[in-house]
């Protein structure tokens, strides 16, 4: 029911980031209801709400849209997005790379067009539909991430989305705990291909390699199907998310010269990957606080091996999501860790499991959580020193990066 008619020019879930012109979608979920911020989100500039129930502390004539379901309309503006659009859509999957390869893509892409790409991790059962709602119908591609928690989820969401070319980045034991096997995890991953039209591309983790390599501590030189791109992002995981934009170019019928070329200036998102000073500009910080995995976690320590350092610290927050496979995850981490990390720092219970397993000098301290790492960590590192901070998002390893920063 719509009480009187007016126009919308974009769509939010947010009432603290409401534009001026959005309608905002009041979702009621287990962390809050939207009903509550109408009235905020109308007092930013929000042409209109669509509610599922009157909202408090809003006039008569406020521009309301009354639906049954908030979420089920918000994924009704997702397919409509969906249907608007005339252009390319790509949608990525993979148990980790999923962002940094959309933000490769979103980069490469614009060399050839307009192009629209999730905000943020925009991945789940709100943040496609949210995507497809929002992205502007005369672009030229849109680049849609697609995330899981539990079996059954990316089905659906690839099927909103209908992708051109489907991407499955990696297959690894992240959210292993939730789905039991790594068989299953792959089956969830693959799924995928539900939303594929008949000449859809499905590109699998198994893409072609590089011909070689060139790493060093900025990123990497690299040759691969005749061409020599350079890759502004060190590691070799890094040059596999290169190595899938150059699938995702071939398939999309492109000539990968220009994108390609645009992967020199690539900058890793914050939080996972990227690179600057602290300490007043004495140490370097690699900034990988925002998700962790034991293949992100060896990932991320292959590029801290890169680093020229007087010191490599590792400050590493539990890994979440695993389940019964937990101690095993973070005890198998010991190894890798002890050879490239000088010194080491740890918070909560599961990482505790493989801080007891390294040699007692690498043994820089474990704390119960990350607030009270911060400051140790802060006190411990010097001039000269490469400081790696890594661990799943509830494990806050932010509030590390955050000190670290502050100091």
């Amino acid at each position: 029911m719509l009480r009187e008619p007016f126009h919308a020019t974009g769509v939010s879930i947010d009432s603290r980031t409401v534009r001026p012109g959005d309608l905002f979608v009041a979702l009621a979920t287990a962390t809050g209801d939207g009903h509550a911020h109408v009235a905020a989100a109308l007092g930013r500039g929000a042409a209109g709400a669509m509610v599922h129930t009157l909202p408090p502390g809003v006039p008569d004539d406020a521009p309301l849209l009354q639906v049954a379901d908030t979420f089920a309309g918000l994924q009704a503006l997702g397919v409509a997005g969906r249907a608007r659009f005339q252009g390319r859509v790509v949608a990525i999957t993979g148990s980790v790379g999923k962002t940094t390869t959309k933000e490769m893509l979103r980069l490469a892409l614009a060399a050839y067009g307009r192009v629209w790409a999730a905000e943020a991790s925009h991945n789940n059962h709100w943040g496609v539909p949210l995507t497809l709602a929002r992205c502007p119908p005369s672009h030229d591609f849109c680049v849609v991430e697609i995330g899981m928690n539990h079996a059954g989820e990316i089905a659906p969401l690839s099927r909103m989305a209908q992708p051109d070319v489907a991407v499955v980045t990696a297959v690894t034991t992240a959210h292993i705990g939730n789905l039991g096997s790594l068989e299953a995890i792959a089956a969830e991953k693959f799924s995928i291909v539900e939303g594929l039209p008949v000449d859809g591309v499905f590109i699998a983790p198994d893409r072609a390699r590089p011909d070689a390599v060139h790493a060093d501590a900025d990123g990497s030189t690299v040759v691969a199907c005749g061409k020599s791109f350079r890759v502004a992002a060190p590691g070799a995981h890094m040059v596999d998310n290169a190595m899938t934009v150059l699938a995702v170019l071939d398939a999309l019928g492109l000539d990968p010269a220009p994108g390609l070329a645009a992967l020199a200036t690539f900058s890793p998102v914050v939080g996972r990957g990227a690179r600057r000073t602290v300490m007043a500009g004495t140490a370097t910080l690699l900034d990988e606080s925002y998700n962790a995995s034991s293949s992100g976690v060896r990932a991320a320590l292959a590029v801290l091996a890169l680093q020229p350092a007087s010191r490599k610290l590792a400050v590493l927050g539990d890994m979440l999501e695993l389940g019964a496979f937990s101690e095993r995850e973070h005890v198998g981490l010991a190894a890798d860790v002890s050879r490239v990390a000088d010194l080491v720092f740890a918070c909560g219970p599961a990482m505790r499991a493989m801080f007891d397993m390294l040699p007692p000098d690498r043994q820089g301290a474990h704390a119960p959580d990350s607030r009270e790492l911060a400051p140790i960590v802060v006190r411990a590192v010097c001039p000269g020193d490469a400081v790696l901070v890594k661990g799943s998002l509830g494990s806050r390893m932010k509030l590390v990066v955050d000190a670290l920063e502050a100091a």
